[in-house]
């Protein structure tokens, strides 16, 4: 397995651990560097890590040839049966790294940002028929993938998943606790976005952040400003900068939006538990403007409906009975899904929504189910 994070990617996890289960061999193969998170998981589960030999940034210097020769070094001395790798750069280098080695390749995709750049598109369509099969994270990346040429017959589609064995429905005292640490009362409603802040890409939505932070607070200040009772709303958004570029975009944002002085958003960078958040919130909401399916599959599995965008895969995420779709970066359509909501949650039909998500969620996106189909996937590809 490789993947160009030593920190996120947690999700690949499962997937690790079926194959184990199914006694094949293991070995992650993660960018040379600090000890993060899925390093240690990986150390903790014993499984064998290789720090490759590529950083994987591609720059025109000789350093990018020299360490795509030596990351082909690497995997020739593995001698892998198949190659399976997640993000598009760690795709890029392993197929280049791996030209000509006697060994399948199975592309995983998390998400479908790169494919909304044109020259990118152009070159996925020549690049992605070196793969044995593309797994598209969800049915709109495998339709993609499809739209851009690769054999039908070559894509599938199998979600990354939530454990909902982890994430699941708060008690009545775990959510009046959590709510509690918020600093929320019973009558409170509250919505939540759990979402790290990206800074804006330089060949996709230019100038903008991916997962739409700016959209929703836009929304939100509307939303209260129309709420006679808008003293008794809270909007919690948690997730700080995943790089240094993105932590000077959220600071850019708190300060446009005048957050600080705003006592009905509380905005934290992380928590000991995510599922705390889940478990105080009413009303998830995802106004992505590229997503796979992001943040709903965890609010859901906890009974929490959500309201997303239209973007990429968020519209599998949802019915009609269990959250609302709204057309991404529309702010007028998503205040109009928070008043919907806030009247929901007046009235007590939110909680027959947070429900109907639970049974949604678990019957599509268990990550058990999913693990083992991707087992299944790359076992196929090595017997053919």
């Amino acid at each position: 397995m490789i993947i160009k994070t030593d920190d996120g990617g947690r999700w690949t996890l499962p997937h690790l651990d079926e194959l184990r289960d199914r006694g094949h061999e293991v070995v992650a193969v993660l960018p040379p560097g600090s000890e993060g998170q899925l390093r240690k998981a990986l150390h903790d589960r014993g499984i064998d890590v290789v720090q490759s030999a590529f950083d994987f940034r591609f720059r025109p210097v000789p350093a990018t040839v020299a360490g795509l020769l030596g990351l082909r070094d690497q995997l020739r001395a593995l001698a892998p049966d198949v190659l399976h790798y997640h993000l598009y750069a760690s795709a890029l280098a392993t197929r280049l790294a791996s030209l000509g080695l006697p060994t399948r390749r199975v592309h995983m995709v998390a998400g479908p940002l790169y494919l909304e750049s044109p020259l990118i598109r152009l070159v996925e369509r020549l690049l992605c028929r070196l793969d044995a099969v593309v797994v598209g994270g969800s049915e709109h990346t495998a339709t993609l993938y499809r739209r851009i040429g690769m054999p039908g017959t070559r894509v599938t589609a199998i979600p990354y998943g939530v454990d909902t064995g982890h994430f699941t429905p708060p008690s009545p005292a775990y959510r009046a606790a959590c709510r509690d640490a918020f600093g929320v009362d019973a009558g409170t409603f509250t919505a939540c976005m759990v979402a790290y802040v990206y800074p804006p890409k330089r060949l996709t939505h230019r100038g903008r952040g991916i997962k739409g932070h700016d959209v929703l607070l836009a929304a939100w200040q509307r939303f209260r400003r129309e709420t006679p009772s808008a003293a008794e709303t809270r909007l919690i958004l948690l997730g700080g900068g995943f790089t240094p570029a993105g932590e000077a975009h959220k600071r850019e944002l708190m300060r446009r939006f005048a957050v600080a002085g705003d006592g009905s958003v509380d905005w934290q960078d992380s928590v000991l538990d995510v599922r705390d958040c889940y478990a105080a919130a009413d009303i998830s909401v995802s106004p992505s403007l590229s997503e796979n399916h992001g943040a709903a599959l965890e609010a859901g599995a906890m009974g929490v409906p959500s309201i997303v965008s239209d973007a990429g895969a968020l519209p599998e995420t949802v019915e009609a009975s269990t959250g609302w779709t709204v057309p991404r970066d529309d702010v007028d359509a998503l205040v109009a899904a928070l008043h919907e909501a806030h009247d929901e949650f007046r009235t007590g039909a939110l909680r027959r929504r947070g429900q109907l998500a639970r049974e949604l969620t678990v019957a599509r996106f268990a990550q058990d189910t999913a693990a083992a189909a991707v087992a299944d996937v790359l076992e196929r590809v090595v017997r053919r």
